[in-house]
């Protein structure tokens, strides 16, 4: 059984049916077109206006967007492992798993980091991190305890998420000026 006719090419020659005449001018105006939109540009070049103009203020964006899917990662990890593990077991191992996942977003996203040159020292400097974050937010479910022995889950995401906002200002400061501080102004 023979497979339905492919037209033959040869070296040199177009396919049959195609105008190569007709292809390079559209081609060349699709080009054009994207340059002048400003569609094909260095991102060095790019020039920010407003307040986007202060690196401060981006890498803070950025920073909030990686923190916002961290932070919803966290919470589902703990209210998970909670039952099974406890509360101060279930609050180490889902901030552990997201600060690592954290450092790396960040490293790239927020910092612009991209080589890998130093990136096994940048994750254990951010070991340094989860520890205070782990000080923070475990710190604060202690004090909960110890307010009320009989917390709800739901007393504890609370307490855990007003801790992870202060352990995130730490954080964003720790990485900005000492892991990161050779991109703080990308």
């Amino acid at each position: 059984m023979e497979s339905p006719a492919v037209p033959a090419t040869v070296p040199g020659r177009p396919l049959p049916g195609l105008d190569s005449d007709a292809l390079l001018p559209a081609a060349t105006a699709v080009l054009s077109v994207t340059a002048a939109a400003g569609v094909v540009r260095p991102p060095a070049a790019r020039r920010h206006r407003g307040v986007l103009r202060y690196p401060l203020i981006r890498q803070l964006i950025r920073f909030t967007g990686v923190g916002v899917v961290c932070t919803v990662t966290s919470l589902a990890l703990y209210a998970l492992l909670r039952p099974w593990i406890g509360p101060q077991p279930a609050n180490a191992a889902a901030l552990i798993v997201t600060s690592v996942m954290n450092t790396a977003l960040n490293r790239r996203l927020t910092f612009k980091i991209t080589d890998r040159r130093r990136m096994k020292r940048d994750h254990l400097s951010g070991l340094t991190v989860i520890l205070v974050a782990l000080l923070l937010t475990g710190g604060s479910l202690a004090f909960l305890h110890w307010l009320r022995p009989g917390a709800t889950v739901t007393e504890e995401l609370w307490t855990t998420t007003l801790a992870g906002f202060v352990a995130t200002a730490v954080r964003f400061s720790l990485l900005r000026h000492w892991i990161f501080r050779r991109a703080r102004h990308r």
